[in-house]
């Protein structure tokens, strides 16, 4: 067991913390409202969440240790450990994983010699699986300190992480340059990103998501002709006529009794009565 309590945060660092601290408390109703991003305050002072981190937390909000604790050790944000300056993500969940994501997680462990959330010899990157990095149209998808490198494989992220180490510049795919992960932490903790140009600088979704977008909207699809367009769903009027065609394809009439393909009644064992499934009771029926 560690010597109980934790030590304290120099004095300078301990003023400096406090004044931030409070800060970011009045922004909330309730001060223990503002633990998620004092948390993050900590790790940005020392890359991970310390004991001395949760006890200028606790101390602040008047918090136990405990209670401090057990929201840092529920969030994967939060790291328990000493950790890189960047922190590479990689993408591991299904559609990321098919494309290659998968591969580029076990090359990279080979590479960096490190394994899941472990960091390399030299301090400067964290390797880490990641279940969706929401950016499934430019699969398979890496992060450096929540920064997107699209469309990735195995070579080109050898060589991301070869460029971290080496400090050479890197820019992502699209939105803002990469800075440090203790810089990305205050972000976090709420405080403003002061570099020229970062907070313009930005990125937007992918095609397939906008094309989606586009639909919605009722938006001619593209590549599909003009003519090809999803209307977009309307109520059925008292006499039966309008709705969303169940194509899509304005042409296309709905058939009646219902707004849209999409919503035909399904046969299930409640409406069937040669299967019906568990008691006749009221419940049942």
């Amino acid at each position: 067991m560690p010597a109980l309590p934790a030590p304290d945060y120099p004095a300078d660092v301990r003023a400096r913390l406090e004044a931030d601290a409070k800060e970011v408390i009045a922004r909330y109703p309730g001060a223990r409202s503002a633990l998620l991003p004092l948390l993050h305050l900590v790790q940005a002072e020392e890359g991970h969440v310390t004991r001395t981190g949760i006890r200028f937390c606790a101390e602040m909000l008047d918090l136990t240790t405990a209670e401090v604790t057990a929201v840092s050790t529920f969030y994967s944000m939060y790291r328990r450990k000493a950790s890189g300056d960047f922190q590479v993500g990689v993408c591991t969940n299904t559609l990321c994983a098919v494309m290659g994501g998968d591969a580029i997680f076990e090359d990279l462990k080979e590479h960096l010699g490190v394994g899941n959330g472990e960091t390399t010899e030299d301090g400067a990157v964290t390797l880490e699986h990641i279940e969706c990095n929401a950016a499934c149209d430019f699969a398979p998808v890496v992060m450096v300190n929540w920064e997107f490198f699209d469309n990735q494989t195995p070579q080109s992220a050898r060589q991301l992480v070869d460029d971290l180490r080496a400090g050479r510049s890197v820019a992502p795919t699209r939105g803002a340059p990469l800075c440090t992960f203790k810089d990305t932490a205050r972000m976090l903790a709420g405080f403003p990103d002061e570099r020229p140009g970062a907070v313009e600088a930005t990125g937007g979704a992918g095609p397939a998501s906008l094309i989606g977008l586009r639909l919605a909207k009722g938006e001619a699809v593209p590549g599909r002709g003009d003519g090809h367009v999803i209307a977009p769903r309307t109520a059925r009027t008292a006499d039966g006529s309008g709705g969303e065609p169940p194509s899509g394809h304005p042409a296309e009439e709905p058939p009646a009794g219902h707004p849209s393909s999409h919503d035909a009644p399904q046969q299930t064992s409640a409406s069937d009565d040669q299967h019906p499934a568990g008691p006749a009771a009221e419940e049942g029926e």
